[in-house]
C-alpha cells in the first residue's frame, strides 16, 4: 500500500517506520517545510494519507487529501472546531475520513472504561470528579485530544456534568470537571480520571510508555480503511 505522510515530526516519523515495516511504501514525507511539493505528487499512487501534523496545518492538509479522493486517516488535535466542515467535504467528495484522538488500543478500551465507570458514578454526587492529563512539552494543545474525549464520555454519562473546564480545580456546584494539562517531558501520555468525596476516592489510569502504540494504531487504521467511504472512528474499527 501507498502511504502519504501528512506532517513528519516524531509521530510521522515513527508511524513512517512502523509502516515500512510492514511492507508498505512512503509515497510521501509533507511537512512544513516541503508542503509546496504535495501538487508534485500523482494521486493516482497514493492510497490513503496519514496526517500527524499540527492544529495550524491540519485542515488545510485534510482537505487537500480529500479533495483528490484520497482517504485520510487523522490523530491531530487542537483544531476540532472545523471539523463539521472537514466532514461535510468527505461527504461531499464522496471520499473517506477517520479522525480519532488517540488510535491506541489500549487507550482506546480505556475510554470503553471510563464511560462505564461513569455510568455507575451517575447517582453518586458525592463524588466530585476531575481529569489529569500528563504529555512532553512538545505538545501544543491543552487539554489533549485524548483528555477531551475521556471528559466528553463523562459528561454523557452524568447529566449533572454540564461542560469541562481547563483548571485543577473542583467546581463547587459540580456542573464543570476540571481537566488539569501537565507538559513534563519525556512523558508520552498518561490520563488520570478521579472520583472524589470526604470517605474515599476512585481513580482509573492510562500510562502510555511510548509513541509506538499510538503510530501501530494509526497505520493499522490505514490498512483498514482502504477503499472505505465515509466518516468512520475507532468505534467501527474496533467494533464497539
Amino acid at each position: 500500500m501507498n502511504i502519504l505522510l501528512l506532517g513528519y515530526g516524531k509521530m510521522g516519523k515513527i508511524i513512517g517506520d512502523i509502516a515500512e515495516s510492514r511492507g508498505h511504501h512512503i509515497a510521501g514525507k509533507i511537512n512544513i517545510d516541503n508542503r509546496q511539493d504535495l501538487d508534485l505528487l500523482d494521486k493516482s499512487q497514493i492510497d490513503v494519507a496519514i496526517e500527524f501534523s499540527t492544529p495550524e496545518s491540519a485542515v488545510e492538509n485534510i482537505s487537500w487529501a480529500i479533495e483528490r479522493g484520497i482517504p485520510v486517516v487523522s490523530g491531530t488535535t487542537g483544531w476540532l472546531a472545523n471539523k463539521p466542515m472537514v466532514e461535510q467535504l468527505t461527504l461531499q467528495y464522496n471520499s473517506a475520513f477517520f479522525y480519532a484522538s488517540n488510535f491506541s488500543i489500549g487507550v482506546n478500551i480505556f475510554f470503553k472504561v471510563n464511560r462505564f465507570l461513569a455510568s455507575l458514578m451517575k447517582d453518586q454526587p458525592e463524588y466530585k470528579v476531575s481529569l489529569e492529563e500528563i504529555h512532553h512539552t512538545e505538545k501544543k494543545d491543552a487539554p489533549s485530544g485524548t483528555a477531551i474525549t475521556l471528559a466528553e464520555g463523562v459528561i454523557q454519562e452524568i447529566p449533572r456534568i454540564r461542560n469541562w473546564t481547563l483548571s485543577g480545580e473542583l467546581n463547587e456546584n459540580g456542573h464543570n470537571l476540571p481537566i488539569t494539562s501537565k507538559r513534563i517531558d519525556p512523558a508520552p501520555g498518561t490520563h488520570i480520571v478521579r472520583y472524589q468525596s470526604d470517605i474515599d476516592d476512585i481513580e482509573i489510569t492510562h500510562t502510555a510508555h511510548s509513541r509506538k502504540g499510538f503510530a501501530l494504531g494509526a497505520v493499522l487504521v490505514a490498512e483498514w480503511i482502504k477503499n472505505k467511504k465515509g466518516l468512520l472512528s475507532m468505534d467501527e474499527f474496533l467494533s464497539f
